[in-house]
């Protein structure tokens, strides 16, 4: 190691914890909480270019609903700003943006990259940047460090380093908040790599896991999610077969999961902005090396159709009730890719919504987590409390809320009840996954 090398670690270790300064950029989901825990211990600043969310943050409140005003104000140490020059003297970054796909299922890499360039403007000497954003494996390196040397002028792993650690918050679980899940952390250099576990490890209280190199934690998380996809994708395939076989499918996954070592996995619509997601970023790193995963593509394929089905069998179990299918009406409640939480990214039940509407059907969708403005903004669709009553009801989404409905007060004779995740007893839905 030369001696600038050395000098530079020693500085590092020198300054770690009492002296630092942490700059979060992007403050969703992922990201607050992160400063939250954070901003309990150091100096601490939430970054985000959201000038809306910025201000919510510094009046105590949380759109998303992940944390309350009380948790909020324990983070004494934190301040929130969407101006860049603000964080300039921070001495670790955090990066904390989403990683979507576009219109073609190819990952989007725009929000990662231009946080880097953001850094890369500001980044000094001795700094550290730390990505969190779920990534195919080799993306810090091969993407995001390019940035911030051309921006920054500076060497990589000489003048500055990076680290990885995969997000791993459980939107809506209140059970499981950030400092609980073990946290995978990753450097670019064994000494930084030993910097960023302790200071993960310093506000994680399961601890942490140290990766032997950023590909391997980067990788880490890509799995996590595709594995979950995967076994999900076969529940649903199995669905589909019952369906045909007159087979209750969740009576068959009782049965099977009395036994200790069968994973119960269940049917339903997989959306969202991670297992939906990050199996995009895994194919097209396989691609890109010429290796095409069969397993994969099928999963994403099953799963990708699963709104579809559901409406179809809908629609079918409608004409069996002799119900004229244009003009019905069917009220379908939750519209979040998952329960008790207020994200409505990739979700599919506006799969689902629009195949109900290209039979003629009439849709009212209701969902009290989720924001009425973003879902008129992202799918053109109208949030309603439930007014009328329905010949077709679809329990999308299990809401906790969604179990003290009165559902008899919404049907209409022969009314369809299809329980998409098992929230109901068998005497009270007419089918379900």
């Amino acid at each position: 190691m030369s001696g600038t090398q050395n000098q530079i670690n020693t500085s590092l270790y020198e300054h770690f914890p009492d002296k630092i300064q942490i700059a979060v950029i992007g403050l969703g989901y992922v990201g607050l909480p992160l400063a939250v825990i954070l901003g309990q211990k150091y100096s601490t600043i939430g970054f985000d270019i959201d000038y809306q969310r910025i201000t919510e943050l510094q009046n105590y409140t949380d759109s998303t609903h992940e944390l309350t005003e009380p948790e909020l104000r324990e983070a004494t140490n934190l301040v929130f700003t969407s101006n860049a020059e603000h964080i300039q003297s921070a001495t670790i970054y955090i990066v904390a943006v989403p990683t979507p796909i576009d219109r073609f299922k190819r990952p989007d890499l725009s929000y990662l990259l231009a946080a880097s360039h953001t850094i890369g403007r500001i980044l000094k000497k001795g700094d550290i940047v730390i990505y969190e954003s779920t990534v195919y494996p080799g993306c810090t390196e091969g993407d995001c460090v390019p940035v911030l040397v051309k921006e920054s002028g500076l060497i990589y792993n000489q003048d500055f380093f990076c680290g990885y650690s995969p997000e791993r918050i459980n939107p809506g679980d209140r059970s499981r908040p950030i400092t609980s899940i073990k946290k995978v952390t990753s450097g670019s250099t064994p000494e930084i790599a030993e910097v960023v576990d302790q200071l993960y490890k310093s506000v994680i209280t399961a601890g942490t896991f140290k990766a032997t190199s950023i590909k391997v934690a980067e990788a880490s998380k890509a799995i996590e999610n595709a594995q979950r996809d995967v076994n999900i994708s076969f529940m649903n395939e199995l669905a589909l077969l019952f369906d045909r076989l007159d087979i209750d499918t969740q009576d068959v996954l009782d049965a099977a999961s009395t036994k200790w070592n069968f994973l119960n996995f269940r049917p339903g619509l997989v959306g969202g902005h991670c297992i939906s997601v990050d199996p995009y970023y895994l194919l097209h790193k396989a691609e890109s090396v010429g290796y095409y995963p069969q397993v994969l593509l099928s999963g994403r394929r099953i799963n990708d159709q699963m709104g579809v089905y559901i409406a179809n069998k809908v629609v079918k179990l409608m004409i069996k009730k002799g119900h004229r299918i244009e003009g019905s009406r069917v009220l379908v409640l939750g519209i979040t890719y998952k329960e008790n939480c207020s994200d409505i990214r990739n979700s599919k039940v506006v799969d689902l919504i629009k195949e109900l509407e290209e039979y003629g059907i009439t849709v009212d969708v209701w969902d009290p987590w989720a924001s009425a403005e973003q879902v008129k903004e992202k799918f053109n669709l109208t949030l309603q409390q439930p007014s009328n009553r329905y010949e077709g009801i679809v329990l999308a989404v299990a809401h906790d809320s969604f179990l003290n409905t009165d559902i008899e007060s919404l049907k209409l004779d022969d009314c369809v009840i299809y329980d998409v995740n098992g929230l109901l007893e068998k005497a009270k839905h007419t089918s379900r996954m």
